[in-house]
This record gives C-alpha cells, sequence and structure tokens, in this order.
C-alpha cells in the first residue's frame, strides 16, 4: 500500500481493544490498516489519525483508502485473555517504573527526568527484599545514594506514596510512547477508581496528556 501520513503520525501509536471495549494493547499504523483490511476491526473510537491510500480499481478507476482512528476495537476472542487481565502482574522495567511514579522521586518529591532516577528497593535486595512491584519506587540518586543498602526507617527517610503493581489498562498506559488526549480519557475509564495515576494525571491536565512522558 502506498500510504501519506506525516512522520508525526507514523510514530502515533493505536490503542486496539476487544470487542467489549478492553484495552488490549498499543499497534502502529501498519497493523491497524492490515485490521481495517482483514475486516477485524468491529467500530472505531476517538478522532481520526491519518489515511492511508491503496490501489486505483480497475473497474471504477477510483483508489482505495482507509481512515484509521486512534482507538479501533477488534473482533476475535484472545484464549485466556480475560483471566490474564484480571490477574495481570506486567513485567517490570524502569521505563514504566519511573512513569507509574509520574518520574517523581517517592522521598524528596521532586520530578526529575528520566537519566536522573533510579530504581530503589524499598526493603533492599542485601536484606532479603525482591525486584517486585510493590517493593520498588522511582528515586533521584541523591536519595538512593543516601539510603544505601538501608531501608527508609532504618535510613531515617520517609516514603510519600505506597508502591503499587499496575493493573492490565494502566500497564498498557505506562508502556504507550505518546498518548493522545482521547486514548487517555478511554484508558482513564478502565482504571480502578482509587488507583493513584488518577490523582497524578490529574496534576498534568494543564498540558496536553499526549506530553506527561519524560524523554
Amino acid at each position: 500500500m502506498d500510504s501519506a501520513p506525516t512522520s508525526f503520525e507514523l510514530n502515533q501509536q493505536v490503542l486496539r481493544t476487544d470487542v467489549a471495549g478492553m484495552p488490549v494493547e498499543w499497534i502502529d499504523y501498519r497493523d491497524a490498516v492490515r485490521l481495517y483490511h482483514t475486516g477485524q476491526v468491529a467500530y472505531t473510537c476517538g478522532e481520526p489519525l491519518y489515511v492511508v491510500h491503496g490501489g486505483f480499481s480497475a473497474l471504477t478507476g477510483k483508489r482505495s483508502l482507509v481512515e484509521v482512528n486512534s482507538i479501533i476495537a477488534t473482533v476475535g476472542h484472545q484464549s485466556g485473555h480475560t483471566e490474564k487481565r484480571h490477574n495481570y502482574v506486567p513485567p517490570l522495567n524502569n521505563r514504566t517504573l519511573f512513569r507509574r511514579d509520574a518520574n517523581v522521586c517517592m522521598y524528596c518529591s521532586v520530578r526529575f527526568m528520566s537519566r536522573d532516577l533510579t530504581r530503589d528497593h524499598i526493603k533492599p535486595l542485601s536484606q532479603g527484599g525482591r525486584d517486585l512491584w510493590q517493593n520498588v519506587v522511582t528515586a533521584c540518586r541523591r536519595c538512593n545514594n543516601h539510603k544505601g543498602g538501608r531501608t527508609p526507617e532504618q535510613a531515617g527517610m520517609e516514603l510519600i506514596a505506597v508502591p503499587f503493581i499496575p493493573t492490565y489498562a494502566e500497564y498498557i498506559y505506562l508502556k504507550g510512547r505518546r498518548v493522545l488526549a482521547d486514548q487517555m480519557k478511554f484508558l482513564l475509564a478502565h482504571f480502578p477508581r482509587k488507583s493513584p495515576l488518577h490523582d497524578r494525571l490529574r496534576e498534568d491536565f494543564g498540558s496536553p496528556l499526549g506530553n506527561q512522558h519524560s524523554r
């Protein structure tokens, strides 16, 4: 297919959901067009992102096109997906950890660029702590160095928030490279009512939702 979206649009991810509207994954424009072309798109939500042009019809001379929206619901059933979604423990990595904590050091309350942050184990590995979501927080280098191999209590430090395991929908958000406003609104509806992310994202509503991540 011959396509003519801009470079911004080429980098913009499409949010794919199942037919019930539950978030499944982020896909690029090529995968989205493939789903449209094979008739797997049940319905769309959100704003149109771009138009992808195909070939010309030998009968009508008209050129085919596919309009891709920011959110697409697809038919089909993934075996075990519902069970996985309710019992999901996402893989832990620094990028999603820092985003979970809004790039804020959980000790000094200051927001940093990702390059200036570290993963801190609340109960240190040297004391039997484990590398799990509920035992790790985002910490600036200064606070992490000061804490060292001690617990916060032993170091005389206090956490500003309790770490938590992201749900499936929350992890979809955390993985997004650039989340558009309509995609963010859709994902928020699937976050638990008491999710800490509600408050952390509300603090950023003054700036475009799609620019909430740090580089």
